[in-house]
C-alpha cells in the first residue's frame, strides 16, 4: 500500500489500474453563456451545474469527476470570463483565472455561431502559457456547414497552439471525440477520487443552486443577478422526506416585492419549480420553504459576499 493510501484510508486508490491510465484537472473557461455547464452536465450525465440562457449564471468554481476504466477526468466548471462592474464580478473572474493557473489541461469554450470578442482575445492572452489547451467551438449546430472552416479558422487564429474541434453540447455532437483529446493530454497518474464520486460540492450548495436556477428562468431584467440563496436548514423528516429551508437575498426592497408577486404567485411559481428539480436531484420528497430577504448592494460589498459564500480559496 503507498504512502498516500495509508494516510487516508482508501482502499479505492490501491485498486487495479491499467499502467496508462491518466488523470488530471480540466479548467472548462470561456465567456458567459458558450455552454461550459451545459459540456460538464453532458460528460457527468447528470445536472452538476446550473444552465440558463442569461449570461453570468455560474458564480462559483464547479468540480465535477468522471471516472472511466482508463482515466479519471475532474472537471472544473468555471463562472463566465468578463468585464466585470462590481465586486461579485471580480471574484467570478479571479476563480476563473485561477482555475487556469490549477489545471492540468486548459478546456476554452467558445461559441462558434458568433465572432470572436474582445473579450476572448484577452483570454487567449490568458492561455498563451498554459501548458495544454484544447479549444471547442460550441454550437457548431446553429452554423452552416460551408461557414464552419471561416469561422474555426478565427478562433484558432487566437491561440494557433490549441487544437480545435467542432461540438455541439446541446445535443453531443463531437464531444465524445473532444473527450478522447482532453484525456489524450492527461498526465499518466492514479484515481483522486471515489469512481462512484461525481462532485465535491454538498448537497446544501447543489439545493441552493436550483432554487437560484429557478430565479434564473421566471424573474427578469436586472433581478435575477442580484439574487443568492442560502441553504438555512436540510432535515430528514422521515426516510423518504427532506425538510429544506432557504433564505433567497436581493438587494432592494423593489426586488423583493417583484420574487414575492402579487399575493405570492411568484414565490410559490419558483418554489413548485426548484422543489420538483430538488426531488429529482435528491431522489425522495421534498417540503421546501422559503424566505425572501434584503442585503442592501451585497454585490459590492466584500463582507456580504463572503457571509454569502463568495469566498476565493
Amino acid at each position: 500500500m503507498t504512502e498516500e493510501a495509508e494516510t487516508f484510508g482508501a482502499e479505492w486508490l490501491t485498486g487495479e489500474l491499467p499502467p496508462d491510465h491518466r488523470s488530471g484537472y480540466v479548467a472548462v473557461v470561456g465567456e458567459p453563456n458558450v455552454g461550459k455547464s451545459t459540456l460538464m452536465n453532458h460528460y457527468l450525465g447528470q445536472k452538476v451545474a446550473i444552465v440558463s440562457p442569461r449570461p453570468q449564471t455560474t458564480r462559483h468554481r464547479l468540480l465535477g469527476i468522471l471516472t472511466r476504466p482508463d482515466s479519471q477526468v475532474i472537471f472544473l466548471d468555471t463562472p463566465g470570463i468578463h468585464r466585470p462592474i462590481d465586486k461579485l464580478g471580480e471574484y467570478m473572474v479571479e476563480t476563473a483565472r485561477r482555475a487556469i493557473l490549477d489545471a492540468d489541461v486548459v478546456l476554452w469554450v467558445v461559441d462558434i455561431s458568433t465572432p470572436p470578442s474582445p473579450q476572448e482575445h484577452q483570454i487567449a492572452g490568458w492561455l498563451k502559457e498554459a501548458p495544454e489547451t484544447v479549444l471547442a467551438l460550441n454550437k457548431m449546430d446553429l452554423v452552416a456547414a460551408a461557414s464552419l472552416p471561416e469561422r474555426a479558422e478565427a478562433y484558432h487564429e487566437l491561440l494557433p497552439q490549441a487544437e480545435w474541434l467542432p461540438i455541439s453540447a446541446t445535443i453531443g455532437e463531437g464531444c465524445d471525440r473532444l473527450l478522447e483529446v482532453i484525456v489524450a493530454k492527461l498526465p499518466l497518474g492514479p484515481r483522486y477520487f471515489p469512481e462512484e464520486q461525481i462532485t465535491d460540492q454538498q448537497e446544501r450548495f447543489i439545493v441552493a443552486e436550483l432554487i437560484r436556477e429557478q430565479a434564473l428562468e421566471l424573474l427578469f431584467q436586472e433581478v435575477p443577478h442580484a439574487v443568492a440563496v442560502m441553504v438555512e436548514e436540510f432535515k430528514e423528516r422521515r426516510e423518504d422526506l427532506v425538510y429544506i429551508s432557504a433564505t433567497i437575498y436581493v438587494e432592494r426592497e423593489s426586488q423583493k416585492g417583484i420574487l414575492i408577486g402579487k399575493g405570492g404567485q411568484m414565490l410559490r411559481a419558483l418554489g413548485a419549480a426548484a422543489r420538483e428539480q430538488i426531488e429529482q436531484f435528491l431522489e425522495r420528497r421534498v417540503y421546501l420553504e422559503l424566505w425572501v430577504k434584503v442585503r442592501k448592494n451585497w454585490r459590492k460589498d466584500e463582507r456580504e459576499l463572503r457571509r454569502l459564500g463568495y469566498v476565493l480559496r
